[in-house]
């Protein structure tokens, strides 16, 4: 049974909920800054984030029947809409970027979700999973949303992008602080201890894949594969957006 769409809500709007949000903004402004020219679709309960990619051309929010769908925002180029979440209502490739957040954990049919978000994937796009992170201790408590469903491993999240077609090309964690109150106001000193001394605590992943590979003919007429880089991967400070980091090799 999912979480309703007002638990979420309720969620969000509280201190916990709102240092969650921050933190994962963090990691999607690295990845994607503003999104210039866009089109974005957020899968599951993305709402907190979507609002970040100002420079997007349409933003569509897709809530999962089960789960419920909520107004946002009042603006025109915005919309939400409750889906079938194995039978997206929006035409192959539609959007540019997908971001997937509250929707693997406690879908029914994880495969199937995501061969629907890929095919509604632009063939250049990039598809974001950010998803509860199996050793972490937000997923062993069941007062935030990450505690409901199945928490997953870098690897499982691999396997499954792969199953649905793309290629992995980055990944990330955060959420370090663990989910105690009187602890929140050091979240900031947990990421940067946590991703160097204890990477395994992180209470989220988030895995970016991409159509990586593509054919190319080289002069002499052989077919030669080539690969895009990893987008979130480490990138020269003089960048405009800092890339996620590559952290360690996950069990």
């Amino acid at each position: 049974m999912r979480r309703s769409v007002e638990d979420l809500r309720d969620f969000y709007g509280e201190p916990t909920g709102a240092l969650v949000r921050r933190l994962l903004a963090r990691r999607l402004e690295d990845a994607w800054g503003e999104a210039n020219g866009c089109d974005v679709l957020g899968l599951g309960y993305a709402t907190p984030w979507l609002d970040l990619f100002v420079g997007a051309r349409r933003q569509v929010a897709a809530m999962p029947g089960r789960q419920g769908v909520e107004t946002w925002p009042g603006v025109q180029r915005n919309r939400a809409a409750l889906v079938d979440e194995t039978r997206l209502p929006f035409a192959a490739g539609a959007f540019d970027r997908i971001l997937i957040v509250h929707a693997l954990e406690e879908a029914s049919d994880p495969d199937g979700l995501l061969l629907e978000a890929v095919r509604t994937l632009a063939p250049a796009g990039r598809l974001i999973v950010a998803a509860a992170a199996r050793g972490g201790l937000w997923s062993r408590v069941e007062s935030t949303p990450f505690g409901h469903g199945r928490p997953f491993t870098r690897r499982q999240l691999e396997r499954l992008v792969r199953q649905a077609g793309l290629e992995p090309t980055a990944w990330s964690q955060t959420l370090y602080v663990p989910p105690w109150r009187p602890l929140l106001g050091w979240a900031e000193g947990f990421e940067q201890v946590g991703r160097r001394v204890i990477p395994g605590a992180a209470g989220v992943i988030l895995l970016e894949a991409t159509r990586q590979a593509y054919a190319r003919v080289r002069p002499g007429g052989a077919a030669e594969t080539v690969r895009t880089p990893g987008v979130l991967a480490p990138q020269p400070a003089a960048r405009q957006h800092r890339a996620l980091d590559a952290g360690p090799e996950a069990p």
